[in-house]
């Protein structure tokens, strides 16, 4: 459910019920329990509570006074809960958001900016997450991590193809595609087509300008028709290729010797190594192409938020606990476990991350590939679009449409961009 649908919702409940204004009971606990501060998770119990029940631990041992309290929700739920506290008034002091959900909530008014509370940290972290965390001029977050592809490939499939290094553009990738197919009969490539909408901004195409959908000009036709080329002349895996989440195939595949090259985070590596010891020995790793537009793929910054209705005389110590979640020590021991990129500088450039080791095998040269990769991630998505993922279906029906040869690539788009334009034109006219 949309955000803005879950606050009016609640907004009407709120206005039927009778009795006085819960704001007030929370004023008055803050002054009894100024330093209690409850921070929310998803999805990270249980395989971390060791990790969040020390870092509570020793911050209460290190701020007499203060009490933390950590709750962790599945991620298809927390931002039900979250509108559900905020419209009582009762907000989380802190809460784990991904980059799209900040910007929605922050876009209805749900969210505090946090530029005051970052201070001389903001200096710490990695630019580029803190870039995505601002919105309208404002910073709407602590970033804690992120992570990236790398592209794994099969070093007898690029032999036996004639290909001598890893892909360093697009176009190198769709090109050695094809000429693995031509050479191997093998596929070269599975990309994430279902997520075509990223990876045309990757390469600088606007998806949407100007409240119009764009997506039908001569550079993105250019784009899907190198797609379908690569598509004809067999380079292209065809397994789940349009699916909404194709990377079980892809990997399949490649763990089966039956792709050539896979795009996947680091620790996809360490999977390959445990399910096919013969392919895992033959694979290579490269940092990913960037885009045109200097971007790495596979982007996806998780952060901290402070949410709107945080009683003012907490924030010094929510700001406070804020930077110790995410300082360099405790994002270098979260990346560590859980095998992600911290969004701290000095925590990225940690050797963990940066030094191959001697004999190093393909999931090691994986960590320090992505590493390169990191200071290079943003979040990749389209704001501001309600129904988006509806809108984004149709998008992905044209290009299967174009790229597959049912229909002329361009013909596609075109309709795409009609159905866009309508919707949006209804959203504004609303």
């Amino acid at each position: 459910m949309k955000i803005s649908t879950l606050l009016s919702a609640w907004m009407a409940l709120g206005l039927a019920m009778s009795g006085a204004p819960v704001a007030t009971a929370t004023a008055a606990a803050s002054v009894t329990a100024p330093e209690r501060i409850e921070f929310w998770t998803f999805s990270m119990k249980p395989r971390f509570t060791p990790y969040f029940n020390e870092l509570v631990r020793k911050y209460e041992a290190g701020n007499p006074g203060v009490k933390v309290e950590w709750v962790d929700f599945p991620w298809d739920v927390i931002q039900t809960k979250l509108v559900t506290r905020i419209v009582a008034g009762t907000p989380p002091a802190l809460v784990n958001l991904n980059v799209p959900w900040a910007d929605e909530f922050a876009r209805d008014g749900l969210l505090a900016p946090v530029d005051e509370l970052l201070g001389e940290a903001r200096a710490r972290y990695i630019p580029s997450t803190l870039e995505d965390l601002t919105f309208g001029g404002k910073t709407y977050g602590f970033p804690l991590y992120s992570n990236v592809a790398v592209i794994a490939y099969n070093t007898q499939i690029f032999k036996a193809a004639g290909i001598a290094h890893a892909p360093r553009t697009l176009d190198e990738q769709l090109s050695f595609a094809r000429q693995i197919a031509a050479r191997t009969g093998k596929a070269g490539l599975c990309p994430a087509l279902s997520k075509i909408d990223g990876l045309m901004m990757q390469q600088g195409l606007p998806v949407i300008r100007d409240g119009k959908a764009v997506f039908n000009s001569p550079e993105h036709v250019a784009l899907i028709t190198k797609l379908a080329l690569t598509y004809k002349a067999g380079g292209l895996l065809k397994d789940a290729l349009f699916a909404e989440d194709n990377f079980p195939a892809a990997i399949d595949a490649y763990k089966g010797g039956r792709l050539g090259m896979l795009l996947a985070p680091p620790t996809a590596l360490k999977r390959i190594q445990g399910d096919s010891a013969d392919i895992y020995a033959i694979t290579d790793v490269a940092p990913a192409p960037l885009g045109p537009t200097g971007i790495a793929d596979g982007g996806w910054l998780i952060h901290f938020a402070v949410p709107k209705n945080v009683d003012t005389r907490l924030l010094p110590a929510v700001g406070k606990f804020a930077r110790y979640l995410t300082n360099d020590d405790n994002q270098l021991a979260f990346a560590r476990q859980a095998s992600v990129y911290p969004a701290m500088i000095k925590a990225a450039a940690d050797p963990f991350f940066t030094t191959v080791p001697p004999k190093a095998g393909a999931a090691e040269k994986a960590v320090s590939a992505g590493a390169v990769s990191m200071p290079h991630a943003h979040t990749l998505y389209v704001a501001g679009v309600t129904d988006y993922d509806e809108l984004r279906r149709s998008l992905v029906k044209a290009v299967e449409a174009g790229v597959t040869g049912r229909q002329d690539v361009k013909q596609a788009l075109d309709q795409a961009v009609a159905i866009w334009n309508k919707k949006l034109a209804s959203q504004r006219s609303h």
